[in-house]
This record gives C-alpha cells, structure tokens and sequence, in this order.
C-alpha cells in the first residue's frame, strides 16, 4: 500500500513537472524566461520548453500597439499664453528583454516623455502658432522622443495631439480681445461713413454755389445784352423805356402787397412821373 503511495506522488510529481516544463506562448505575447533570477531567454508564440524549477517565466509582455493616453496639462507658449494639451501615443514593443529590464514602467516613463517634449515644442511657439500647428507639433513630438524610447526596445508608431486649446482664462481674454477688435472696427467704419457724409454735403454746396454763380453771371449777361437791344430799339424814345420800367414797377408793387408783413402800401399818384424819376437815377 506505501508502494503505491509513493508511485502515485511520484506519479503526480512527474506530471506537474512536466507541466512546469511547456509552456504555451498565445500568438501577440512575449515571455521573458529567468533562469535563477537571471535573464535567460524569450519565448516566441506557440508552444516552448523551459527547466522546471530552474526556469520560470518573469514578464509577459504583449507585441501588439499600445495606446498610450498622455494626460492634459497647462503648457506656456512663447508668448506667456497658458494652453491645455493632451496627447495620445501608439507604441509598439520590438525588444521585451530591453522594455522589462532598461526601464521601470515604461509606460509612465514615455508619457513623462511626452509631455516633457510637448511642453518644450510648444514653449518655443506663439500662441497663434501653436494653435494652428498641430502637424508640426506632432512631426517634432515624435522626433523627439523615438530615439530615447527605442533603447528600452520601443518603437513610437505615432503620437497624435488630441486637444490644444486656450486656458479658460485664456479664453475669456481672447473673447475680450475679440469683441474690443470688433467695436473698434465699428468705430472705424462709423468715422469713416460720416466724413464721407460730410465731404459729399461739401461737394454739394459747392457745386451749387457754382453753378448758382455761374446763374448769376449768365443772368447778368442776359441783362446786359436785353438792356442794349432795348436801347439800340428806343433809338433816345423814353416812352417804350418808360413802359417796361413801369410795368416792373407794378409787377414789385403787387409781390409787396402780397406779402404777408405789408400791412399798408401807398401808391404814388403820378406813376409815369415817378418811374421817370426812377429813370433819371439810374
């Protein structure tokens, strides 16, 4: 009965041994194999032996892309701008022996990385600049960092700028900004309509003024000529001189009548005598 005790626990001994002994590596992992505390060696997909309780396996470590999250945080451009930025990156595990051994958590350490770089790229950019700039930001995030990370056996696939936008301080000062531009702008074209106004009033007024003198000058001409036909007409005869005087003279006494301040209008009692006085002033 001790015999068979003993072959069954010998039995069950060799089995988990044997157990111990294959390991299974499933497609998109990587094993890190110790042996004694040491590296030893890494194990590809599919099926592997390694020395029961000699070897075991340290890490497993996945060689698929791995999305990194890169937290936001408040970055200072060239300008004083405070900006809040976030980042995510891909990246892909190339050398397993190299991630578990040449870094602690090689997660943390790429996003402290990342944010360093992003903080710096930024910092040397106006706000304008950076806010209009996301493929330059990128294109220079992951130059600066492919070549830190890929000696811990990681390649960068890419890093992508998720937001970049300006503090809410920031914002609101923009805002500010923007409407004080805008009722500038207003003011502006507001000046601008009414010294047009303006100079158009002045252009019309002059213009009136001259043509109200060049009027003027035509009437007077007109006057001249009318006053020398007449006199080449009456040849030294008054009487024609004498009726058109005096019917001007009725034409004036009547728009004075009418007039709405004439309270009273005398006429005189000789009418050819006093048109003929008029006359002999003139």
């Amino acid at each position: 009965m001790d015999g068979l005790a003993v072959t069954g626990a010998l039995l069950v001994l060799v089995i988990v041994t044997l157990g111990m002994g294959v390991k299974t590596v499933p497609q998109g992992y990587k094993h890190i194999v110790q042996r004694l505390g040491k590296y030893h060696g890494t194990l590809n997909p599919g099926l592997n032996f390694i020395i029961p309780y000699v070897d075991q396996v340290a890490y497993k470590i996945t060689t698929k892309d791995i999305v990194l999250d890169i937290p936001s945080q408040e970055v200072i451009t060239e300008d004083n701008a405070v900006i809040i930025a976030n980042a995510v990156a891909y990246i892909n595990i190339v050398s397993p022996e190299k991630a578990v051994y040449g870094v602690e958590d090689y997660n943390i350490a790429i996003q402290n990385l990342v944010q360093t770089a992003l903080r710096s790229i930024v910092g040397e950019m106006s706000l304008d600049s950076a806010l209009s700039s996301r493929d330059q930001i990128k294109a220079k995030l992951k130059a600066a960092i492919s070549d830190d990370i890929a000696d811990w056996g990681i390649t960068l696939k890419t890093v992508e700028i998720q937001d970049i936008n300006p503090s809410p301080t920031m914002q609101r000062a923009m805002e500010e900004q923007a409407a004080a531009e805008r009722q500038r702008r207003a003011a502006v074209t507001k000046a601008e309509g009414e010294k047009q106004a303006a100079i158009l009033e002045a252009e019309g007024r002059l213009e009136a003024s001259r043509r109200d003198a060049q009027a003027e000058v035509v009437l007077a001409k007109a006057s001249g000529t009318a006053i020398e036909l007449v006199s080449s007409a009456v040849k030294g005869d008054e009487l024609p001189v004498l009726y058109m005087l005096g019917e001007k003279y009725t034409e004036a006494l009547k728009e004075l009548s009418a007039s709405g301040n004439a309270k009273t209008v005398v006429l005189p009692a000789d009418l050819p005598q006093a048109v003929r006085g008029i006359l002999n002033k003139v």
